[in-house]
């Protein structure tokens, strides 16, 4: 096989510490649950593990609001805990890597009650503070924010603070300011946080939100008639296609001069080098799906994730096969080494896999369809805890039980200012908050799913389906259930050289029911077939150049098959099944 690097070849595992397992009983998950939890992970066959923010913080956005970035939130843990958690992680072989905050911090971060404190302090130009610009300013005895950017969270993204007569900059939610990325003692600060958890052994680290670091520095204003409580409520208005369409153009013409500015190709280039001074190729991941920040391929970021696999409604056929021809060429154009895919279904600030791309009348056979594309794709695949039994979303309709702050900010402004009916808003904000897809992982059919004791109550409310089988000690016993689908699709994916490493090459490109790809690797031809119909297919690949002159060793299937021979040819695929088998020189007779 290729000499791939450990993080091209496994199968990595999103935990959400918050809802992940609670080993203290205070009803808020921890570094003890998830100690306790490993062998689970390693059961499953997962190759290493990314950790949801762990960091101090106020929880204004559960934990991506830090106040220092080398310590451990008390809710979680202590700092031994976690290295005790990490070392078990090794241990049973996987890797850790964890969520690094570059584009703000909390405001409750030293860093910024001295930089607010006053214009003369040091730490004064660490964060984006402006004079106000417009007329009507300073002077007016009036204060007119510097222009009308929205925060992506709750409305204004301009905060007066009165110690320095100035407003500060945040893209995310006023309790989130932004970081100034032009001073280079902010760098040479973050950079230190950096090395701290790597000269601990972690393994790398997901970015977040890096397209937010910099910021048009023209100050350009927006010119959409929208608040951004007004565009989430057309958002939720629009029927026709051309009125979603001109809402998604509303989006992007808010936000642009807040996405994607320069500077950021350079300062990739320094984490990447920070990084590199570490030896067992640890790793950087963008939450972004912009090849360049691959660089040449060896000096910025190792992997960004593949999100417009997931922009759709739907998963079809053609929907992926036109995925992959632009994503592989995107990342076979790069020119030094040849960019490595990532791919991803599902992660904390979506709908989960279940929810959102089933149909309500076949959600098990696609949810089992899903796993795979993302298991036998080329590339490194990303799991979301939950996903491997089945978790859907709960939609909480009380809004005195919801968490996520950009939530119960929208339903007070749908109630207070747009004069939305409560009972409406309420619906309305539990659909579009994060919390639905965030909550406490079920690990039993005892009360609280086994995730806290049942005298407990839990930080956001247990989904009431862990009764029904969607839990994993029911389904550890049950041969058939979507937890042992996983273990064996992880267990035929770790076998298989050319699962691992081969290259991709679509076939029978014109067929609408079913996908069907190669994974060719030097020493290994693997069929993938994907049936998204109902209909029970009679396939030919006889013709295949792969596979022209080859028998089919079954090697997994989702229909009840033994791992038997097959020709090429007249082969029956069943209804919503997933059939991987290899290419094999056909036995002298």
């Amino acid at each position: 096989m290729v000499d791939l690097k450990w993080w091209q070849t496994a199968v990595f595992y999103q935990i959400y510490p918050r809802s992940f397992a609670d080993g203290n009983g205070d009803g808020i998950g921890d570094f003890i649950g998830m100690l306790e939890k490993l062998d689970h992970l390693s059961d499953l066959g997962v190759d290493a593990l990314w950790l949801s923010p762990h960091f101090p913080s106020p929880n204004w956005d559960c934990g991506y609001d830090i106040s220092d970035y080398t310590g451990v939130a008390p809710e979680y843990g202590t700092l031994e805990d976690f290295k005790t958690f990490l070392r078990a992680a090794h241990a049973r072989g996987m890797r850790v890597i964890l969520d690094l905050v570059l584009n703000h911090t909390s405001d409750q971060h030293p860093w910024f009650l001295e930089s607010k404190s006053s214009r003369d302090n040091p730490k004064a130009d660490w964060y984006v503070w402006m004079d106000s610009l417009r007329p009507g300013g300073e002077g007016s005895g009036v204060r007119v924010p510097p222009n009308n950017w929205q925060s992506c969270f709750d409305g204004e993204a301009w905060t007066y603070v009165p110690e320095r007569g100035q407003y500060y900059y945040h893209y995310f939610m006023k309790q989130q300011p932004d970081l100034n990325w032009h001073n280079p003692e902010v760098r040479k600060a973050m950079w230190e946080a950096v090395r701290f958890w790597l000269d601990l052994g972690v393994d790398g680290y997901r970015l977040d939100a890096i397209g937010t670091i910099f910021e048009n520095p023209k100050l350009t204003p927006h010119d959409v008639p929208f608040d951004l409580a007004g565009i989430r409520r057309a958002s939720e208005l629009a029927r026709t296609p051309a009125e979603k369409k001109q809402i998604e153009k509303y989006w992007y013409d808010m936000f642009k001069h807040q996405w994607a500015q320069s500077g950021m190709h350079e300062l990739m280039k320094e984490l990447r080098a920070v990084v590199d001074e570490y030896d067992g190729d640890r790793l950087l991941v963008a939450e972004d799906e912009n090849i360049a920040y691959l660089g040449n391929g060896n000096d910025e970021l190792h992997l960004v994730f593949n999100f417009p696999l997931m922009r759709t409604d739907r998963i079809t056929p053609s929907h992926v096969r036109r995925n992959q021809k632009e994503r592989l060429t995107q990342l076979e154009a790069l020119p030094a080494v040849r960019g490595w895919p990532c791919n991803t279904l599902g992660n904390h600030d979506t709908s989960r896999l279940h929810t959102r791309y089933c149909d309500r009348q076949h959600d098990a056979e696609l949810a089992r369809l899903h796993a795979a594309l993302v298991l036998t794709l080329k590339g490194t695949p990303f799991l979301y805890n939950g996903e491997e039994i089945g978790m859907t979303d709960l939609v909480i309709t009380d809004p005195a039980k919801l968490r996520d702050t950009m939530a119960t900010w929208y339903y007070d402004r749908l109630v207070n200012e747009l004069k939305v009916d409560p009972q409406e808003a309420a619906v309305r904000a539990g659909e579009m908050s994060r919390d639905k897809n965030r909550t406490p992982m079920q690990w039993s059919n005892n009360p609280n799913a086994g995730f806290a004791p049942h005298n407990v109550e839990t930080w956001l409310p247990v989904n009431p389906n862990y009764r029904n089988g969607i839990n994993v000690r029911d389904q550890q016993h049950n041969p058939s259930s979507l937890l042992n689908y996983y273990k064996h699709l992880l267990q035929t994916r770790k076998e298989s050289a050319a699962l691992l490493a081969g290259e991709y090459i679509p076939l029978h490109n014109t067929a609408r029911d079913y996908l069907a790809f190669v994974r060719k690797s030097e020493d290994q031809t693997i069929l993938v077939i994907l049936n998204f119909s109902e209909k029970k297919l009679a396939l030919d690949f006889s013709r295949t150049r792969e596979i022209k002159g080859r028998s089919l060793q079954i090697l997994f299937s989702s229909a009840e098959r033994l791992k038997t021979v097959k020709p090429p040819y007249g082969l029956a695929i069943s209804p919503f099944e997933v059939f991987i088998a290899e290419a094999q020189a056909r036995a002298k007779t």
